[in-house]
């Protein structure tokens, strides 16, 4: 299997632990990611807030190196991946900036490609099934909450999520690797990243509310699908509870080695039962 890859600011700094286990949880799944050629921001920020001609602009500018190749793009960022189908969702629907953007960028959208976030890409193009078949360290004594934090699954007319309210791909995803997870209330709630730097006070109340809850729910650390809502999380708490990305699980239940590599970056010591 081959796909383009785009992996986003926060892979190539904050989150280098994630980019390295989606490659190598990739590789062992048998998919060749091919890194989008000169990419660039995405425009997940407040830009699109502030110029909404700059934040399409961005997200297009990306989707149409990925057109060039004419690969399924898979993006490991909830914001990432928000942003980019926002860009196409204006590509495929509104004619008239789909020809300015056109224009602006100097390419022709063909659309023959299915724009995913990696957790959607292993769920249904690689299938559960083969993510079992992988498995040979089981990791049966781990209790995990499953955290999709805002942007993977809203808004639904963006993202073309079946779960947008209750999702469940990443419980699903969980389980085939042999953890048990915990029901809980706040797997969508928003963890306050991009209020980080200008109202810390709210987002370490919202952080502490999500790490109370996992806790009480009896987990033994949270996993996410979001570069940003992991370092958020491990960032702004005060109690110690492990927050990691799933693909670092699966890189343990699949026993590959270099995940250690990863797991050591982290600003709380692993301490899991692995």
């Amino acid at each position: 299997m081959r796909a383009s890859y785009y992996p986003g600011c926060s892979l190539h700094g904050t989150a280098k632990e994630y980019d390295l286990s989606t490659r190598l949880v990739c590789k062992e799944l048998g998919v060749d990611l091919e890194e989008l050629p000169d990419w660039s921001c995405c425009g997940a920020s407040s830009g699109h807030s502030i110029n909404e001609n700059v934040s399409e602009i961005l997200s297009c500018r990306n989707i149409a190196i990925a057109d060039k190749k004419g690969l399924d793009l898979i993006t490991p960022c909830a914001a990432c991946f928000n942003r980019l189908k926002a860009g196409e969702k204006i590509l495929r629907e509104d004619g008239k900036k789909r020809q300015d953007l056109e224009k602006r960028l100097d390419f022709k959208f063909k659309g023959e490609f299915k724009i995913y976030h990696l957790l959607d890409y292993i769920i249904n193009a690689v299938t559960i099934k083969k993510v079992k078949d992988r498995v040979v360290n089981p990791l049966t004594r781990l209790k995990v909450a499953c955290y999709y934090g805002c942007l993977i699954n809203r808004p639904n007319k963006v993202t073309q999520c079946d779960y947008k309210e209750s999702p469940v791909e990443l419980d699903a995803l969980m389980e085939a690797i042999g953890c048990s997870v915990s029901e809980w209330s706040h797997k969508n709630e928003c963890c306050g990243a991009s209020l980080s730097l200008i109202r810390p006070g709210i987002v370490n109340n919202l952080v502490d509310k999500l790490i109370s809850t996992a806790k009480r729910s009896g987990a033994d650390v949270i996993v996410t699908a979001c570069p940003l809502c992991q370092a958020n999380l491990e960032m702004r708490q005060s109690q110690g509870f492990g927050v990691l990305n799933f693909t670092e699980l699966l890189g343990v239940a699949f026993a590959i080695k270099e995940i250690d590599e990863c797991l050591n970056k982290h600003l709380i010591a692993n301490t899991l039962p692995l």
